[in-house]
């Protein structure tokens, strides 16, 4: 909310400064803080969605509509920052720029309040970060990890405008503030591409933190009922959810009703110790069985078996 509020208030300043100042490299600055305000619609949508209860049609939750808004959020950062950054500095380049003094300081004035309400954004994000566990635990919500990379993207372009703008009035040379257009579309794309790359691995299915899978795993060789564990799959299916399918081999020996009792022990055991397990599946087999060795062998072929 503090970012949307940010990102409004200086799209506009930005638009009118660099409207006024003929400015490419402020109405570079000004798509980009444009994009940010979509994307902030976008982010605010995922959360509110994503915490929607699961239900017959989606039997797994909404938790990964987090991960598709972040999608278009990548996705409106590249078109709308990136593309038309480069398309401003291109066309200063191939046209040049009428230099207006009184415009340009107007410009730089807006930039130097941009740079302090992005700068308040930031460090605002960085809180929020910081009181979800760090950079490390902290940047695991898709959301608020766009939101960081927006502002600190926005406070490293408002620096490079605002460098090109000063540049361009010393010389006189339009060719300093289309290269800082540039380079600002150059940055957009870059985190766009790897806020999209991101998104991307967690909509097709990434596994759990490895933490967790090995902590998994360990609960699963600790139970004297389990002769091996034969694989073990993970994938989230949210920002604090996963599903867990796990192939064992249980000591030869035990009837149907023991199979039953073991099995809820072991899945309550997973999900007392592994709270993010919020869906877990066993399938029993037999280690010599040939067609759980090829299951076993090749986890593509997982999705064609059922798990009990």
């Amino acid at each position: 909310m503090v970012a949307l509020a940010a990102n409004l208030v200086i799209a506009v300043a930005k638009a009118v400064g660099g409207l006024a100042a003929s400015s490419p490299a402020l109405l570079s600055e000004a798509a980009h803080s444009v994009a940010d305000s979509l994307n902030e619609v976008f982010l605010l949508a995922a959360l509110r969605r994503s915490r929607r209860p699961a239900d017959r049609r989606h039997p797994f939750g909404y938790g990964k509509e987090r991960f598709f808004w972040s999608l278009l959020a990548a996705v409106g950062i590249f078109v709308m920052g990136g593309c038309f950054s480069f398309y401003q500095g291109v066309e200063a380049l191939r046209s040049g720029s009428e230099e207006d003094l009184d415009g340009y300081v107007a410009g730089l004035v807006v930039l130097g309040v941009a740079l302090l309400a992005e700068g308040g954004s930031l460090l605002r994000a960085l809180y929020q970060v910081r009181g979800q566990g760090g950079l490390g635990s902290g940047l695991r919500d898709p959301a608020l990890r766009t939101v960081v990379a927006e502002d600190g993207t926005a406070v490293v372009g408002v620096t490079l405008a605002i460098v090109g703008m000063v540049l361009h009035m010393i010389t006189g040379q339009a060719v300093w503030e289309a290269s800082a257009s540039l380079a600002i579309g150059a940055l957009l794309v870059y985190v766009a591409f790897r806020l999209g790359r991101d998104a991307r691995d967690q909509l097709i299915g990434e596994a759990a933190d490895p933490r967790a899978s090995d902590r998994i795993r360990e609960l699963l060789c600790e139970q004297p009922e389990i002769d091996s564990v034969e694989a073990l799959f993970t994938m989230k299916t949210g920002l604090d959810t996963a599903l867990v399918a796990a192939r064992v081999d249980l000591v030869p020996g035990m009837d149907s009703e023991r199979v039953e009792k073991v099995a809820v022990r072991i899945k309550r055991s997973i999900a007392r110790e592994v709270p993010e397990a919020d869906q877990i599946f066993l399938d029993v087999t037999e280690r010599g069985d040939p067609e759980a060795r090829e299951a076993w062998e090749s986890p593509a072929a997982t999705g064609e078996r059922g798990g009990a």
